[in-house]
């Protein structure tokens, strides 16, 4: 029997997280010819129930490996002949981060900075037919005030969390490795992502179960922070499109073009779940209560896309508030996925199921 070879193999971190297993999804339905070998650590966010309907699909494979550890890096690029990566596996709360900002250095900064060399050292500067794809985030830009302003590919650098310092840093080191090696990479910092899947620390998916269970909705100081909501499918759409179509060496900002004040979309939410789960309009409204702002807490972030629609003809598909009926039903449909993450459940799937 003859195997066929595979068109790419195409090494995606972070697979089994909120933004990875959409992409892992994606790639996997739509490019049957590529092999796409996802690493994960499987810390506390990532869940192999993610990608339940993909995961026995010819061209999929998972591979449980820490991306600091270097060795087992240059293993993965040896044994499935790596010819790209789609960089996403990264600690990114950043409440976690201010409480233990050595974890993030660590993943962030030395394990982007692990995969960078074990790539070099795979591909040996035969860089034909090669892409280092790196996934960042608009929070390295630091923060806009409510003048109109957009992050733009050009604006400095001006972290001010441990977590956005960590992807700040790992994004240095992609360019680095372009414009001292020589190495194709890519860079794109995206907007706030919310839809499926999303760990129930970040502030979608809590709300929208603590209004189902009736439990408070705490706020930041008074709600007045913005940001750009980015509904995962368009990011994936996105990243895709970047991998296949984007220039080398460039930089390429994804946003929504949805900004919301923080208690504006909490009302949202709030008004969507009563509607859905049949409650009387402003049913949870009492649940919202204000507590002391985070340390350092940007006050508006906003992205400009137009390179990438100008460019690439990328623009996202959904308006806010389409994306977050779809996303409210998702997980009030899909109360088990929410319950097992809760429950500590999600631990206990089978992995190479």
């Amino acid at each position: 029997m003859v195997m066929s070879i595979p068109q790419r193999s195409v090494m995606i971190t972070g697979g089994a997280g909120f933004i990875g297993s959409h992409v892992v999804r994606l790639f996997v339905k739509k490019y049957p010819g590529y092999r796409i070998v996802n690493v994960d650590k499987l810390t506390y966010a990532g869940n192999l129930a993610n990608l339940t309907d993909v995961e026995q699909e010819a061209n999929y494979r998972f591979v449980r490996a820490d991306i600091c550890d270097y060795e087992a890096m240059r293993a993965l690029f040896r044994e499935y002949s790596i010819d790209g990566v789609i960089h996403l596996a990264a600690e990114s709360h950043v409440d976690r981060s201010i409480k233990d900002p050595f974890t993030f250095a660590r993943t962030n900064v030395m394990g982007t900075l692990s995969l960078l060399q074990a790539a070099r050292e795979a591909w040996q500067d035969a860089w034909e037919g090669k892409l280092f794809y790196h996934i960042s985030t608009d929070e390295v830009y630091g923060a806009l005030d409510f003048d109109g302003s957009l992050f733009t590919e050009t604006t400095r650098y001006e972290p001010h969390s441990p977590y956005s310092a960590s992807k700040a840093s790992s994004d240095h080191f992609v360019r680095a490795f372009h414009d001292t090696y020589g190495m194709p990479t890519l860079v794109t910092n995206c907007s706030n992502n919310y839809g499926p899947y999303q760990f129930p620390e970040k502030l979608i998916p809590l709300f929208i179960n603590n209004i189902r269970n009736g439990k408070p909705l705490p706020v930041y100081g008074k709600g007045e922070n913005v940001r750009d909501w980015l509904y995962v499918e368009d990011h994936a759409r996105a990243i895709d499109l970047i991998f296949h179509r984007g220039g080398v060496g460039e930089t390429y900002n994804i946003g929504g073009f949805n900004e919301w004040h923080n208690i504006d979309l909490i009302r949202v939410i709030i008004a969507t779940v009563d509607r859905l789960l049949g409650r009387p309009p402003g049913y949870s409204d009492h649940l919202i209560c204000h507590v002391e702002d985070r340390a350092g807490h940007d006050l508006r972030y906003a992205i400009d896309s137009s390179k990438l629609k100008h460019e690439l003809g990328w623009e996202p598909s959904l308006q806010f508030e389409e994306g977050i009926e779809k996303t409210v039903r998702w997980y009030l449909d899909n109360q088990a996925w929410m319950d097992s993450i809760t429950s500590g459940e999600y631990r206990k799937y089978p992995i190479g199921k």
